[in-house]
């Protein structure tokens, strides 16, 4: 299992890092024999998995089942569990929140932005910190890139040189303008992991929903699809339900 300071020495040697989200016991089972990096329990399983028009309908109860599930079919990767809507409110609730996840066989946790004291009390408790900046999911009034205008680039800069003085080995970049994931991924240590963040991220991180092409509709135009497995799953239950009509 990589740990956070393997993950950070990839970076140091020029190694790209792969991520991908998984939410269950048998696809972390086959993310871990296909050799990914690290595995992501994304608070997005709200969508894909329970079909909830936003993030914020679970909670830790949710994540914690799933994040569990997670750890028992990949106990040899790096597991990352997204800390839910309100789960980081303050720094205790976060902490303590945190521990619940690595108790279970997390390795790390990713929350969004950078709210006040949480990200310092975190570390000064040696939570290791995946951090999230960007497009931020969970409080985003719309879903359109950030960081396209100066100002809100130099605060998305001024969040991450901040996290990285915190010792956060990791930062997820998601839907900020290549050029700006490029000079983030240059001026700071931790691992940057880009979602819509352009090609020169040390490392990159799909859902794997769209990865797989495991749903109706059109991916983000930042995700590509690398096989479709929503078609092959519609065909494999048409030959099932044929056998049921058709036994031979």
């Amino acid at each position: 299992m990589l740990t956070p300071k393997d993950i950070t020495e990839k970076k140091a040697k020029g190694e790209k890092i792969s991520m991908i989200t998984s939410y269950d016991f048998a696809f972390a089972q086959m993310a871990e024999a296909a050799g990914i990096d690290q595995i992501l329990v994304g608070d997005s399983l709200a969508n894909t998995m329970l079909g909830y028009k936003t993030t914020r309908a679970v909670g830790m109860e949710e994540m914690l089942i799933f994040v569990g599930a997670v750890c028992r079919g990949a106990p040899n990767t790096h597991v990352v569990a997204d800390m839910p809507y309100l789960s980081d409110k303050d720094p205790q609730t976060a902490y303590d929140n945190a521990r619940r996840f690595l108790d279970l066989g997390a390795a790390s946790i990713k929350l969004e932005g950078t709210p006040e004291g949480v990200l310092e009390f975190l570390r000064s408790h040696d939570v290791p910190v995946c951090a999230h900046l960007g497009l931020l999911p969970q409080t985003a009034e719309n879903f359109k890139q950030k960081g396209k205008t100066v100002e809100e680039a130099r605060a998305i800069e001024d969040a991450a040189r901040f996290i990285d003085s915190l010792g956060c080995f990791e930062v997820v970049l998601e839907h900020i303008p290549e050029e700006l994931g490029t000079k983030i991924t240059r001026e700071v240590s931790a691992a940057t992991i880009g979602i819509g963040g352009g090609r020169f991220t040390d490392g990159q991180v799909l859902v794997m929903h769209d990865a797989l092409g495991m749903h109706l509709g059109k991916n983000p135009p930042f995700a590509k699809k690398f096989v479709d497995m929503f078609e092959l799953g519609v065909k494999g239950f048409k030959k099932y339900i044929d056998s049921v009509n058709h036994p031979q």
